[in-house]
């Protein structure tokens, strides 16, 4: 199985509403094999607190406006990671810190990646 079209649309939503909050490190994860509950992660980076959630509220945003809601919001409290549930993508807004101590990379390793880079406009880049 691989991740539904619908999840594959919905990921280049938020990536790159990610990517324009200044999102870096964008990795997506096609997790529809070992997990019953979502087809695609995309995982993200921000520099601060303030740019998590930032991230967080632009990707929230964009998917709102196609009527897609989450179904879960997680960590919006401290903002080290947001985890936004939207169903078939989950989308994991990591700060830096957050991201290295956690490495989900690391948890999903055997999950084929799906490029983020020819989803973001023009000028945009999956920041490293």
């Amino acid at each position: 199985m691989t991740a539904s079209d619908r999840a594959l649309e919905l990921l280049a939503v938020a990536a790159r509403a990610a990517d324009a909050k200044g999102g870096e490190d964008l990795v997506a994860l096609d997790v529809s094999v070992p997990t019953p509950f979502a087809d695609v992660f995309l995982l993200a980076t921000g520099s601060s607190e303030r740019q998590v959630l930032a991230i967080a509220e632009a990707v929230a945003e964009a998917l709102g406006d196609l009527g897609v809601g989450t179904h879960r919001r997680e960590g919006y409290q401290l903002g080290h990671w947001v985890l936004l549930d939207f169903g078939d993508l989950v989308v994991h807004v990591f700060h830096r810190e957050e991201r290295l101590y956690y490495g989900l990379e690391r948890l999903w390793l055997d999950c084929p990646p799906i490029p983020v880079a020819p989803l973001l406009p023009a000028g945009g880049a999956a920041r490293s």
